[in-house]
């Protein structure tokens, strides 16, 4: 079952594993009416079906290397896009715990996580509360730090061979993560992609690497 989520302006974006791609495509077809054309770009694919519904997938990765306008569908260099093997890291934060690692194709080759106590909220007032927010400030801080070491040890001296890292977690912490000046050249070779996952754990950096290889695909109806 592919992921769905509603998307900004208007639409669903569907993630949608390499290797079910041409058959959703198909499928794309086969609910619009057909397909009306395909237009091939470096860094996006756009089918526009013939009742007007569009399917556009912004490239995560290296630019296509492709650029071409077919009458119909025609998506073979985007599948072979979507399929070539490539080593990405993954580094999912939030302020409790966090989960690292370096995914080959669909497989977690090396991985660390950790997790960390940080108090939730509390309805209390006065200066309990303030001691007890600080106290949370304070947790939360160290727990990012503990992230941002653990990501500079799994990821650090293995930059250079990787294609790409992918984030996910909690957008918040990861923002509070960017801060660290250790980790800009981990953030320089992130991809705009973002993975909404629960708190991070060992079986979920496994979720994540299969989520990391799906292209999204945005799918608007005709206005």
């Amino acid at each position: 079952m592919s992921r769905v989520r509603q998307v900004a302006g208007g639409g669903r974006a569907v993630e949608v594993p390499p290797e079910r791609l041409s058959r959703w495509f198909d499928g794309f077809a086969e609910r619009n009416g057909g397909v009306a054309g395909t237009v091939l770009s470096d860094r996006r694919v756009l089918v526009t079906a013939a009742d007007g519904t569009t399917a556009t997938v912004d490239l995560p990765f290296e630019p296509l290397g492709s650029r071409a306008e077919h009458a119909g569908l025609e998506i073979a260099p985007l599948v072979e896009y979507a399929v070539r093997p490539r080593r990405l890291g993954l580094v999912l934060v939030r302020k409790g715990a966090h989960s690292i690692g370096i995914a080959e194709g669909s497989r977690v080759v090396v991985s660390r996580t950790d997790r960390h106590h940080v108090q939730g909220r509390t309805a209390a007032g006065g200066w309990s509360q303030q001691r007890f927010a600080r106290r949370r400030r304070r947790q939360g801080e160290q727990a990012l730090a503990k992230a941002a070491d653990d990501v500079l040890n799994v990821l650090g001296d293995q930059l250079p061979g990787l294609d790409a890292v992918v984030f996910g977690g909690d957008r918040r912490a990861v923002d509070q993560l960017r801060a660290d000046q250790r980790l800009a050249s981990v953030f320089a070779k992130a991809v705009d992609r973002f993975l909404d996952i629960g708190e991070p754990r060992r079986a979920v950096l496994d979720v994540a690497a299969e989520r990391a290889r799906a292209l999204e695909i945005v799918v608007r109806d005709p206005r």
